[in-house]
């Protein structure tokens, strides 16, 4: 939907701490390039658990996909900005939220309720997150996209 046209590809694909608890119709028919998922597992703005789920399903499924989660590591991890960690109270979260699915109309809705999901009023929307460095993390994920980019562009 997003991609290049004109029969370009992308050679690959890397996330780092991505939204993960939306599903799209078809969510699990995605190109044929390996995707690689880097996200932190103190994360509380965007939950790991998600992506874990979905890059296992995809890897089921036959895709070529991967994820790397970080031990003590929040949202952010790799923004030497944040050395020190800021908590957030009014930042938005989806974390005590069932998935959200797409509808056949193309909107997107809580899985329970059906209902179309905002964040203004969506009952499982919560409030506060930690946003930090991790200093460790970002060295690792930096090591692992640098090899991962390497070894998809470089001529062989």
């Amino acid at each position: 939907m997003h991609g290049p046209t004109g029969g370009l590809q992308f050679a690959g694909h890397i996330a780092f701490y991505p939204t993960c608890n939306r599903f799209f119709t078809d969510w699990l028919d995605v190109v044929d390039k390996p995707i690689r998922v880097f996200h932190g597992a103190a994360d509380d703005y965007i939950p790991s658990a998600g992506c874990r789920s979905y890059v296992g399903q995809l890897s089921r499924a036959g895709k070529d996909a991967t994820f790397t989660e970080y031990a003590d590591a929040h949202h952010v991890f790799d923004s030497r900005a944040l050395k020190n960690p800021v908590k957030v109270p009014q930042a938005q979260i989806t974390s005590r939220c069932p998935p959200l699915e797409e509808s056949p109309d193309g909107r997107i809705v809580n899985s329970q309720t059906k209902q179309p999901f905002t964040y203004a009023s969506d009952p499982c929307v919560g409030r506060g997150a930690t946003v930090a460095y991790n200093e460790q993390a970002h060295a690792e994920s930096l090591k692992a996209v640098t090899e991962f980019v390497k070894a998809r562009l470089l001529p062989k």
